[in-house]
């Protein structure tokens, strides 16, 4: 139960924290370690908490994909990139997962976690996401 001394998940998980665990800036030094120039990327990339569902006790978040002015999410090879993600030091997923168990405290800890299958969510926007199950 929140009160008010404990933030609610959604403050838990605020923009600036996300922010803080992916930071904007990270689709740049992503796109310059694989093509050697961040203007190559096709997108941006934003980390956000998408909810908690308590039935299976999990916490969604997405890695929302946002086509750059005058590239083509589309085009790209997007539908990989669970995989890659995964695996990529530089966006340190499991560092990021890390630091989201630190984040819950003694409300939880983490079980385990997986990244899903991209999914386009607009022409402009794909999502990949990030289910971490709690243990109970």
């Amino acid at each position: 139960m929140t009160t008010s001394m404990t933030p609610s998940l959604d403050e838990l998980f605020s923009e600036a924290v996300l922010n803080d665990l992916m930071p904007p800036e990270r689709a740049d030094e992503f796109f310059d370690a694989m093509y050697g120039d961040a203007a190559e990327g096709a997108y941006d990339i934003r980390f956000v908490f998408s909810g908690h569902n308590p039935a299976d006790n999990t916490l969604s978040f997405e890695f929302r994909l946002h086509e750059r002015p005058g590239k083509c999410l589309a085009c790209n090879l997007t539908y990989g990139l669970p995989e890659v993600f995964s695996r990529h030091p530089l966006l340190n997923v499991k560092g990021v997962v890390a630091k989201i168990g630190e984040l819950l405290g003694d409300r939880a800890a983490i079980e385990e976690w997986s990244l899903g299958h991209t999914r386009p969510v607009g022409k402009k926007l794909h999502a990949i996401p990030l289910v971490i199950k709690l243990s109970s």
